[in-house]
């Protein structure tokens, strides 16, 4: 090799365990995005997983793209129907579900309420992440002011909006005993409502041989509101558009 010549990168081999680890993490999360893998978690993981997924959505910001809607919707079909293998009995109990994901949404959304009032004004203040934007807070907070306390049993039905708005009332300084009132009117509305249409329409055959689509169109239905919201932002950025590329007129 001459003198001016350039070395070929140095290549590392990883061992099995550092690359098993982010991609296990990675499979788990895709999961999530299918109907047939979140049946998987549910038979695999029960209750516990169920809280936890819960927990996690509504209780820290980085959680906001875990699929809270569809995820209550199948635990309510499992709880009449064992999605995997229909000649055993369903792997959940209603009231016992319906219960503890009602707790785990509670909690999460009061520990999120407390990271707003002890931290918020430094994730304010702070420059864009790859998760959490000033965008996505800001969203939250118009969203707050419009609707007040009953933002937070709306926004439990609307994804992404259910994770910041419980955040931005901690950054208000709303009441905790107003919140903690609030905070249990929306997640009783949230989980059972779910909970039982899983319940009752997984009793129907259409139902169990299509429960993919049924799925997405739980997930279309629930980010419609979002939607709606973007097209609303996009529409009156175009209306503003031309009076600011316009400038100010002739001088006299």
């Amino acid at each position: 090799m001459s003198a001016g010549a350039r070395r070929p990168p140095a290549f590392r081999l990883v061992p099995p365990g550092e690359a098993a680890k982010p991609i296990a993490m990675l499979q788990w999360l895709l999961q999530l995005l299918d109907p047939h893998g979140i049946q998987q978690i549910i038979a695999s993981g029960g209750l516990a997983v169920l809280a936890a997924i819960i927990f996690a959505e509504t209780g820290l910001l980085v959680g906001f793209f875990l699929p809270g809607d569809s995820l209550l919707f199948l635990a309510g079909t499992m709880c009449s129907i064992n999605l995997l293998d229909p000649s055993r009995p369903p792997p959940l109990d209603a009231l016992a579900t319906s219960c503890t994901l009602v707790g785990a949404a509670v909690a999460g959304n009061s520990l999120n309420y407390l990271l707003g009032r002890i931290i918020g004004q430094r994730v304010w203040a702070r420059p864009d992440g790859r998760i959490v934007t000033r965008a996505r807070l800001e969203q939250a907070h118009a969203f707050y002011e419009r609707h007040g306390v009953l933002a937070l049993v709306l926004t439990r039905f609307v994804p992404v909006a259910r994770t910041f708005v419980p955040f931005i009332a901690g950054v208000s300084r709303m009441s905790f005993t107003g919140f903690s009132l609030w905070n249990l009117i929306g997640a009783v509305a949230w989980v059972p409502s779910l909970i039982l249409a899983g319940y009752h329409l997984g009793r129907v055959a259409y139902v169990q041989r299509h429960i993919e689509l049924i799925v997405l169109a739980v997930i279309a239905v629930s980010l419609m509101p979002v939607a709606f919201s973007a097209a609303g932002r996009m529409r009156r950025a175009r209306v503003q558009l031309p009076g600011a590329a316009a400038g100010p007129g002739p001088g006299p």
